[in-house]
């Protein structure tokens, strides 16, 4: 019971942040309706953590982005109103219906033009898009299948230039991450990409953890310096 209390209390905050900060959004919303009607996983990032995305890339002048896990293309949408209009998206997505979902999703809101969404396992498509040419990437988001978490940062690495920021979402498990006895593929996935980036000479990271409507989770923060 203490914990749904405490849950339902993040959900309120959120949504008075939602409320007060970002406000409604008809296109976002029609994006989370459709995926809902489509049946796809109620996974998408909150709106508090699209607005963060838009930001960051904002800040950071981000007119190329790298996407791993495009869903319904939710935290997309946020991605490519920060690219601008001569900005692009790379992003992947395993499911074919689902990819249709989001492009359908990206157009309805004005920037389908923006984005190429590529479809098939992320670590097969992704040769593809380093022989397209398609990197640097200025901002790479993570947030597909978490056991290969690793395999998809040592590719953001590939496909950067020093001063490229890498986000790689849902590493706090809940808190069990801190755990290192747990028998669940999730979280030694993510001690093995926070290990990872703790030891790779290229990046400065950090992780940060996050409560709201989606629970208790968090994302890691790298800059690539080298």
């Amino acid at each position: 019971m203490g914990d749904d209390i405490e849950r339902a209390h993040w959900a309120e905050v959120d949504k008075y942040l939602v409320e007060t900060l970002i406000g409604a959004d008809d296109d976002l919303a029609a994006a989370l309706e459709a995926n809902g009607a489509a049946k796809l996983p109620p996974v998408d990032v909150s709106p508090t953590h699209g607005r963060f995305l838009n930001l960051l890339a904002r800040m950071i002048g981000a007119t190329r982005v790298l996407e791993v896990g495009t869903l319904g293309g939710y935290s997309t949408i946020w991605l490519a109103r920060a690219v601008g209009d001569s900005g692009r998206v790379v992003t992947l997505e395993y499911d074919p219906e689902y990819a249709a979902v989001a492009r359908a999703n990206l157009d309805r809101a004005g920037v389908g033009s923006r984005v190429d969404i590529r479809i098939g396992a992320a670590l097969d498509t992704l040769p593809g898009v380093e022989a397209d040419g398609m990197g640097p990437f200025d901002l790479v988001f993570v947030d597909a299948d978490k056991v290969n978490n690793s395999n998809y940062v040592r590719w953001a690495l590939r496909l950067s230039r020093p001063g490229t920021v890498i986000v790689v979402d849902n590493v706090v498990r809940g808190g069990s991450v801190s755990n290192p006895d747990l028998d669940d593929d999730a979280v030694r996935a993510s001690r093995e990409v926070l290990g990872m980036l703790a030891t790779e000479p290229r990046v400065d990271a950090t992780a940060l953890q996050t409560v709201g409507s989606t629970g208790w989770d968090g994302f890691a923060l790298a800059l690539v310096v080298g």
